[in-house]
């Protein structure tokens, strides 16, 4: 069916039927009749030939094709507004306001380079990053309280909220030890873990359950001297030569020259994956689509 086939005033009267729940109810917010918006869905159905709406005892209830309809259409309706809202900015002058979600396992540095492109925009633009756990920061989205929320994993289906997983990139995997340990632990990467002094983010880290896989399927057996939920004071208690510690490859050159220490390894088979989780399909905040072109084309492009 050709787009310019697709009525999207009865795209728009369903979309408003399937939000209230009944015929009865979106008369009253479209102000028509309730024979008008019947008699527009039928014809909005035998145009694109399936149907989207079944009795369900005294109301209606979404077919498989209904749902699916639904999806696109709630996609379509909230561009709208966001591009309504977008030239309202225009035209006022008004700065823009992006405000994202970080996962609070992600380290800072990371989360920079992420980031950092937005701020070459050229143009007023107000940050307001929230830092947490997944479970806050998806039910903040879920809700339009964010416009973008910066993870290590796709949301997974068991959160049965509607949201888009946009993958940015990944890294593999660096250690690091501090400046008079790392020449002795870099001959003999990475046996010389067996035993070795080691820190470890919490285990709400994906990479820090993968870590721990790792150690196990090479029968490496480190102390570990301590777990951590922020990834800054890690690494302070690393280049304090506490421990062992590891990080993304991706930011290996700014670890070595902030916390002055030393990579001694480089595990290609770790990787960590980082994401833009959005409400919706299509990323249409100019701020984030700088984001995710930036990283899909440079920041981890590169080989690590």
């Amino acid at each position: 069916m050709p787009a310019s086939s697709l009525n999207y005033k009865h795209l728009y009267y369903f979309w408003v039927v399937a939000r209230e729940g009944s015929i009865a109810k979106a008369s009253q917010v479209l102000h028509l009749t309730p024979q008008t918006i019947s008699g527009q869905l039928s014809q909005f159905e035998d145009t694109i030939k399936v149907r989207l709406l079944q009795k369900h005892g005294r109301g209606l209830a979404l077919t498989e094709s209904g749902q699916l309809v639904l999806r696109y259409a709630t996609d379509i309706f909230y561009l709208g507004e966001e591009l309504q809202e977008a030239l309202k900015d225009t035209r006022t002058g008004r700065r823009q306001r992006l405000v994202i979600g970080i996962l609070d396992s992600i380290p800072e540095s990371i989360a920079y380079k992420i980031l950092e492109p937005a701020l070459k925009l050229g143009k007023d633009l107000t940050f307001n990053c929230i830092e947490g756990p997944l479970d806050k920061l998806v039910s903040q989205l879920a809700v339009n309280s964010l416009d973008v929320v910066i993870a290590d994993a796709p949301i997974s289906a068991n959160y049965n909220i509607k949201t888009y997983s946009h993958l940015l990139g990944e890294s593999s995997i660096s250690f690091f030890a501090s400046h008079y340990r790392a020449a002795n632990y870099r001959k003999h990467f990475p046996q010389c873990l067996d035993g070795a002094p080691m820190l470890m983010p919490s285990d709400a880290s994906s990479i820090g359950r993968a870590v721990k896989q790792w150690l196990r399927d090479n029968d490496l057996r480190p102390k570990i001297k301590g777990y951590f939920d922020d990834s800054a004071l890690l690494k302070a208690f690393g280049k304090a030569g506490e421990g062992i510690f590891f990080m993304p490859s991706v930011i290996a050159k700014s670890v070595i020259q902030e916390y002055n220490v030393r990579a001694i390894g480089k595990v290609d088979e770790l990787t960590e994956r980082y994401y833009a989780i959005t409400a919706h399909r299509r990323i249409s905040h100019p701020a984030v689509a700088a984001i995710y072109e930036t990283a899909r084309e440079s920041l981890f492009s590169a080989h690590d």
